[in-house]
């Protein structure tokens, strides 16, 4: 028979080893949550490592959704809605995601949002049909999660021109 073998971690070993988790990058509750399940923890040791994350500020949900609605808006061009569709899938508090929400500049996501229509505008260039290059730039932009009033305001611009 082949039977896998599984690490056992003590508490104070599983609670080291979430600290270095999340000290490496912020975390929210369902992910360390996830990753106690995975090291085979109980519930009561999972409860108990995640209270001592929380007291000790390795682990918080608004610190979480702030890095992340920045980080996703500025690394991956993400509009707020998919930012704030990927938070709830996170499970974090409405409270959090508007929280997050004031982290992004009104300018700032205004100009990259227009920078990013144009350079796709720019690689649709090669496409003739006027109907298909608009479906694909609002597919491209709906899919980055940017609100449809933009979009189909943008998508205006393209016919004027």
């Amino acid at each position: 028979m082949n039977y896998k073998i599984h690490k056992t971690y003590t508490l104070d070993e599983a609670t080291r080893r979430m600290e270095r988790y999340c000290a490496y990058q912020e975390r929210c509750h369902k992910e360390v949550h996830a990753k106690l399940q995975q090291m085979r923890m109980i519930p009561q040791a999972i409860d108990q490592i995640i209270h001592h994350l929380l007291q000790h500020n390795f682990l918080n949900e608004t610190r979480f959704a702030q890095a992340f609605a920045r980080g996703k808006f500025r690394t991956k061009k993400w509009g707020k809605k998919r930012i704030v569709n990927e938070l709830k899938l996170r499970e974090i508090s409405q409270y959090n995601i508007t929280l997050a929400l004031r982290e992004i500049p009104e300018t700032e996501y205004l100009s990259t949002f227009h920078e990013l229509a144009e350079k796709r505008i720019k690689q649709l260039a090669s496409e003739k049909d006027l109907q298909k290059k608009k479906k694909k730039l609002a597919d491209y932009l709906f899919y980055r999660g940017w609100e449809s009033e933009m979009v189909y305001e943008k998508l205006r611009e393209l016919t004027a021109k």
